[in-house]
């Protein structure tokens, strides 16, 4: 029987411990100093809005652990010994293991601007982070967001729902352009618009100044403009949470540098979410992938691996979803932010401008590459299962109605989308 010891408990070292112990008695031991026990993290915003308690983030119950002998260790780990096989603890000594998992997530990028230090600044992703938020807010009337994505989109949400006024400060020229083709960034960039935040492009900070008391009493943009706020939320993206690491003899580069199987250079030793960076390509897909479901899939993929079935990581086709104040954001495949020079695309937004759909395809083989859509919930198996077999984007079209994943009731636009995309083919030739 191994002792294997995981480093971390949201949903990738969670998920392999789970699957550990389905196939095996093998002691496990949870290490985590942010939370006793698991929680939801993508529920943090909705505890801040009076949405859920704490608890109810919690998908399983505090005697889930013991009963399935999975011991809890609320600590941190301050350092690793792989040649000794041992975790250095801060407040409970150290541990030895056989087979260790590193999962130890992510941390809000910490840019080098005067004044980030100061009272009121903070990013979200930690429940550390929440927590601070809550004091950080208190009696705030105005707040600036540094940065775009996601992270932002829920921080400004999370105020909104407070009365707390939002300005946000975006480098780009419409939100998330980076990510999204100009289209879908437009058209988020006015939904956010619509719920009264100050969408500032363009714009970036320069300095955060502080009161007589060193909190947050302003902030200075690069053009010099001074905006007057009491909170500023750093939403510029997130690393892998690795510092711990240093003289380890693992190996790091951005994140924890692993193979096909997840396997570091140091035998018994495997990382996985948000702080694992994949050393070989797989098409379409970044070496960080720094969402949920990825980490879930690790998580699987790991438990077989330890328990005698050496498994690969092979995730297929890109995928992801978010929500954007009440507009649900899916893609499938690849939607670059740009067309490429072999691509094609069709975009169909409805009247109302919340929601769209944008496909891309193979110019000469018009073989389906990707979809995004934006207030019309489709279904991921169908997208999954086309990706692979290469179908034509002229099947996809043609069946979109069967990914359809909207509730009944609610509006179908298949026909109009089909209508526009066949006079746009019709037009073309």
């Amino acid at each position: 029987m191994k002792h294997i010891v995981i480093i971390g408990n949201g949903i990738s070292g969670i998920t392999a411990a789970r699957h550990i112990r389905k196939r095996s008695n093998h002691k496990i031991t949870i290490i985590s100093g942010e939370s006793e026990y698991f929680f939801s993290r993508t529920a943090l915003m909705y505890v801040y809005m009076g949405h859920l308690k704490f608890d109810h983030t919690k998908p399983y119950e505090n005697n889930f652990w013991k009963k399935n002998k999975i011991e809890l260790v609320f600590d941190w780990v301050d350092k690793v010994e792989s040649t000794t096989k041992s975790l250095t603890l801060r407040m409970k000594g150290t541990i030895q293991y056989d087979t260790l998992i590193i999962a130890s997530g992510a941390k809000p990028n910490r840019f080098g601007w005067p004044g980030k230090d100061l009272k009121g600044v903070q990013g979200l992703y930690h429940k550390q982070d929440l927590e601070l938020m809550e004091q950080n807010t208190k009696g705030v009337q105005h707040a600036v967001l540094v940065g775009g994505g996601l992270i932002g989109v829920e921080m400004a949400e999370m105020l909104l729902s407070r009365n707390i006024s939002v300005t946000f400060l975006v480098r780009e020229n419409a939100f998330w352009s980076n990510v999204l083709p100009l289209q879908e960034a437009n058209l988020i960039s006015r939904h956010i618009r619509s719920h009264h935040v100050d969408l500032r492009f363009e714009n970036e900070l320069k300095e955060i100044k502080g009161d007589s008391n060193g909190r947050v009493q302003s902030i200075v943009t690069k053009s010099g403009e001074e905006i007057a706020c009491q909170f500023v939320g750093v939403t510029v993206g997130v690393s892998p949470n690795i510092s711990f690491l240093k003289d380890s003899g693992i190996a790091t580069a951005r994140g924890v540098l692993v193979n096909e199987f997840l396997e570091t250079n140091v035998p018994d030793v495997y990382a996985l979410g948000d702080c694992a960076e994949r050393t070989y390509e797989l098409p379409g897909r970044r070496s960080i992938e720094q969402v949920w479901y990825t980490g879930r899939m690790m998580g699987e993929i790991v438990a077989q691996t330890i328990c005698g079935t050496k498994t690969k990581y092979e995730p297929g086709p890109w995928f992801n979803s978010a929500k954007f104040f009440d507009i649900e954001y899916q893609t499938y495949g690849q939607v670059g932010n740009e067309l490429k020079a072999h691509e094609s695309e069709f975009y169909w937004e409805h009247s109302s401008g919340t929601k769209c759909v944008h496909v891309i395809w193979n110019t000469m083989t018009r073989e389906f590459i990707g979809i995004n859509t934006f207030g019309i919930r489709m279904r991921h198996e169908k997208f999954d299962t086309w990706l692979r077999a290469k179908k034509s984007v002229d099947f996809v079209i043609e069946h979109l109605a069967e990914a359809n994943f909207d509730p009944e009731f609610f509006t179908r636009y298949e026909k109009e989308i089909m209508l526009q995309f066949n006079e746009k083919a019709v037009l073309a030739h």
